[in-house]
């Protein structure tokens, strides 16, 4: 089994440059910004780690398929290709409401607009000549992506996967992707059924299903103190369940629990007390359903539950701040 590794809106910018190189030293295979909420960009930061690393693969997951354009997206990303050659990733995903909503934009058919976008993508990120598509959601017209200045004029490798969680994107990750990052916050048995999803779209597609890489996150509360680590995995499940409604529908927790945990979070964002009560309503058998929580022993005894899903690699994702030790814990 792989591993790598996930950082979201912490530690800052300087320290997870630092962890990026500290992961690459241990062995990790792999490291994924997430773009999360509005608290910190991923692309900018893979920029910082790309020109800090040799060896390590850089991915972005997620950035969203809605805010930023096709043409947009592929020339970021061939530029990160020229900073780190064959080792970016460009993971996407497609947005979560409220947050979308928030900011005027209408969601709607998103396997349609994914997979719109992806093609678009894909045709400047191989140096199509002239690309124009024209729909409802995605407009371009005789584009043909410059590159920069003296850059050789090939193919960008810059594999697309998809972040999915619910069924059809999935299988929709099979059938037009290199690859699909398995959300986190999901059970062991969740995470199974996605790998056979992504079978099941890479063969409607005519492909071989072990052509589509298959990571996943996994959330993870490290503390010496077993308690306060599940305290602090029932807190992040309680506010995911509360204001992302894909997280709560793909972790088959009853519909009754799940309404009551909205309502006390509240939204998004959630006021601090709001998730105190929350955290009240998760035990920690919920929480060790969908994620790892205690001490390193525990934690690692516990992530054998993913290492049996069909999954090629784990991406650790720290919920606490001993980032250091939870490199160390799960080094390959």
């Amino acid at each position: 089994m792989k591993y790598g590794f996930g950082v979201l809106d912490r530690p800052s910018v300087r320290e997870q440059i630092a962890l990026a190189q500290e992961a690459e030293q241990a062995g990790y295979s792999s490291i994924w910004v997430c773009e999360t909420r509005l608290a910190r960009d991923a692309i900018s930061v893979m920029g910082a780690i790309a020109a800090t690393t040799e060896r390590i693969q850089i991915g972005s997951g997620v950035v969203n398929s809605w805010n930023r354009n096709p043409a947009l997206m592929a020339m970021t990303f061939a530029t990160l290709n020229n900073l780190a050659p064959d080792r970016i990733i460009l993971g996407l995903g497609a947005y979560w409401d409220p947050l979308a909503a928030k900011q005027g934009i209408a969601r709607s058919k998103p396997l349609t607009q994914m997979r719109e976008y992806v093609g678009v993508v894909r045709r400047l990120l191989d140096l199509e000549e002239h690309v124009s598509f024209h729909s409802d959601f995605i407009t371009v017209d005789d584009l043909t992506l410059d590159l920069g200045h003296g850059d050789p004029r090939v193919p960008q490798n810059v594999p697309i996967y998809l972040g999915p969680t619910g069924p059809k994107m999935t299988e929709l990750a099979g059938e037009i992707c290199d690859g699909a990052l398995i959300n986190g916050l999901l059970t062991p048995d969740y995470v199974r059924a996605g790998v056979e999803r992504v079978r099941i779209g890479a063969e409607r597609a005519g492909r071989d299903p072990k052509s589509v890489a298959l990571p996943a996150y996994v959330n993870v509360a490290l503390d010496e103190d077993g308690d306060r680590a599940r305290l602090t995995a029932r807190r992040l499940l309680a506010m995911y369940l509360g204001q992302q409604p894909h997280i709560g529908k793909a972790s088959g927790l009853p519909e009754d629990f799940l309404a009551e945990v909205r309502r006390v979070v509240g939204g998004w964002p959630a006021r601090p007390e709001a998730l105190d009560e929350a955290t009240e309503l998760v035990t920690e058998d919920i929480a060790l359903r969908q994620l790892v929580a205690g001490t390193p022993d525990e934690c690692r005894e516990q992530m054998r539950k993913w290492h049996d899903t069909g999954i090629d690699e784990i991406v650790v994702i720290p919920l606490t701040e001993n980032y250091s030790d939870m490199i160390e814990t799960f080094r390959p």
